[in-house]
């Protein structure tokens, strides 16, 4: 066993996950025995692993402390394009929460640094909002919302989600006020149903490409993807990363073309794909479309109503402020933004990027062919 592998295990105690029946999930977050608080830090427990995303999908500029765990004995199985095939009794969880300043308030943070979670979460310096678990069931995935308390002592499992009464402090200083919603059951098939005629759930973060990069374990860096198959959580895995596709992350030195593409995939490509909610679109902004009418560029919106504004092309090259897009990740009208969930906020950073994307696109759409 690595150093490394060896430290995990040895620094996350003993307990390891429990698994529920699907018709009776825990009330509390910490029945799941997933992540614990222990002096004061939010942890993982025994054979529970953080990881993180090269590009992130934006829930009104929360950090996200994401963890996985497959059952002793059994794999994930690699795949190329789909999210990893996890077996039974397998567990995601993803924690939403707002680093703190000196003051205590919330403030518009760029410093991911406490994301990594091998270390934990020092509750002095952060906000809890919600756990999500994804539990796999034989029948598939199931989906809970679990909501912290004001002590950030336990969360509790709310069906029917919440809202939360929030403030960021952006970097002039002025707080900006908004509500961050919560799920409820239900809503989670909103993005975690890639294919909306069996409706099935499925997580999205954790496709090889979403997380294939290095990331700072406890017994020092290593690419995730490698870190899981040594650990024995994850079958096929290609000898040969570069055989791996690989997202580009926002502070890379990728190249405009895959840090924009890289975005779409992850915050509108579950939808945005030819099986997906948003399918009768036409708009398909999933990482392995290549048709750049697909992908919107002089593309007529099909049914987006007002929120087309007054653009006449999902993408118009050169002209992100005549872009349907561009427009729609602007607005926070619920009749108008893309995307309808998870956000209240707009994504300063995804549309600049997106924005300066377009905007470099040569080429108009006056002529044949464009």
């Amino acid at each position: 066993m690595r150093l490394g592998l060896l430290l995990v295990l040895l620094l996350t105690g003993c307990s390891q996950p429990q698994m529920y029946e699907r018709e009776n999930p825990p009330e509390r977050l910490s029945a799941w025995q997933v992540v614990m608080i222990e002096d004061g830090q939010l942890v993982p427990r025994d054979r529970v692993v953080p990881y993180d995303l090269n590009m992130a999908l934006f829930t009104d500029n929360a950090h996200k402390f994401r963890t996985v765990y497959v059952p002793q004995g059994q794999q994930a199985t690699y795949q190329a394009e789909d999210a990893l095939d996890f077996p039974v009794g397998s567990i995601v969880s993803k924690t939403f929460y707002y680093p703190k300043d000196e003051n205590g308030q919330l403030g518009y943070h760029t410093d991911y640094s406490d994301d990594f979670g091998s270390k934990g979460l020092n509750l002095q310096r952060v906000k809890l909002i919600e756990t999500r678990i994804l539990v796999r069931h034989a029948e598939g995935w199931q989906a809970l919302p679990y909501v912290w308390n004001n002590a950030q002592t336990e969360a509790t499992l709310e069906w029917a989600g919440d809202i939360k009464p929030l403030a960021l402090t952006d970097k002039a200083g002025n707080q900006v006020a908004f509500s961050y919603v919560v799920p409820d059951a239900n809503q989670c098939a909103g993005c975690h149903a890639p294919n909306h005629t069996d409706g099935a759930l499925k997580p999205i973060g954790v496709k090889a490409r979403h997380i294939n990069k290095a990331y700072p374990f406890l017994g020092g860096q290593d690419n995730q993807l490698v870190h899981w198959q040594q650990a024995g959580m994850l079958s096929d895995l290609p000898q040969d990363l570069a055989l791996v596709p690989r997202n580009a992350r926002f502070d890379s030195e990728d190249s405009l073309e895959h840090k924009a593409r890289s975005y779409l995939d992850i915050n509108c490509g579950h939808c945005h794909n030819p099986s997906g909610a948003a399918d009768t679109s036409g708009l398909w902004l999933h990482q392995g479309q290549q048709d750049q009418r697909r992908l919107g560029r002089c593309k007529p919106p099909v049914a987006a109503g007002r929120g087309a504004g007054h653009g006449r092309f999902s993408i118009m090259p050169g002209e992100a402020d005549k872009s349907i897009i561009s427009y729609r990740m602007a607005s926070t009208d619920p009749g108008e933004m893309m995307p309808e969930l998870g956000r209240g906020t707009v994504d300063r950073d995804g549309l600049a990027l997106i924005n300066a994307w377009i905007n470099a696109m040569p080429g108009d759409c006056s002529t044949p062919g464009h």
